[in-house]
């Protein structure tokens, strides 16, 4: 039997947090690997084993495999959390997109100065409900069922779930005009391996302090401010 998956990251959220909400989703216990020091990643770096020379890295099923959608197609596909046939694959892809594309403007907040914060703060809570979550409070809404796609729960719930709490971070109430998505994230946090996953102690990453915005820097050289 192959071993649990391995995932070398930093310990905070980044590009690895959402591979971390699939597997768990999918009830799949994870090893991790948390890289502190710029030495841990140069010899990364010097086994081969970083392929285009960046993480997430992840372990699994015998295969180091890099780049976070691979990652993602793979243990969505492999869980069967990728719809049943290619039409809902589609539909998938393009939910997921949506939400990939939102959680993009909130994955480099934590290296912002503090009054470009406030500015992408108000940035991205401004996306989420003029531009994106308009369209899954209407996909919900028109076919009325529970889950995004097909009526069974796929990695296009998963993904929207996580970012709709990346942005309720940022302002609480950011789903008060969207009933479908106020209910949608109820039935969602509810599924048993997802409500494990919220619960304090699991491997779900807090919202990223400066020690982690510290150790990033210092382990890929980041000596510039994000703009």
């Amino acid at each position: 039997m192959a071993g649990k998956p391995k995932l070398y990251y930093f310990d905070g959220r980044g590009k690895m947090e959402s591979i971390r909400w699939l597997l768990a989703a999918a009830g799949v216990e994870f090893e991790e690997e948390f890289l502190e020091t710029r030495e841990q990643y140069e010899k990364l770096l010097q086994s081969g084993s970083l392929l285009f020379q960046q993480v997430p890295l992840v372990e699994i099923d015998g295969m180091k495999m890099v780049q976070t959608r691979a990652i993602l197609n793979y243990i969505a596909a492999k869980y069967n959390l990728y719809g049943k046939d290619l039409k809902e694959r589609a539909l998938i892809d393009m939910y997921v997109g949506g939400t990939e594309d939102l959680m993009g403007f909130i994955l480099m907040f934590p290296f912002l100065s503090a009054e470009d914060k406030e500015k992408q703060r108000a940035f991205i809570v401004q996306k989420a409900t003029s531009r994106y979550f308009p369209v899954y409070e209407k996909v919900l809404k028109d076919h009325g069922q529970d889950f995004l796609v097909g009526n069974s729960f796929s990695w296009a719930d998963i993904h929207l779930l996580e970012a709709i709490l990346m942005v309720e971070e940022k302002k609480s109430d950011v789903l008060s005009s969207f009933p479908q998505l106020q209910a949608f994230k109820r039935r969602i946090s509810s599924i048993p391996t997802i409500k494990k996953f919220l619960e304090p102690g699991s491997q779900r990453k807090p919202v990223p302090d400066d020690k982690y915005v510290e150790t990033v820097r210092k382990v890929l050289r980041m000596y510039y401010d994000i703009k």
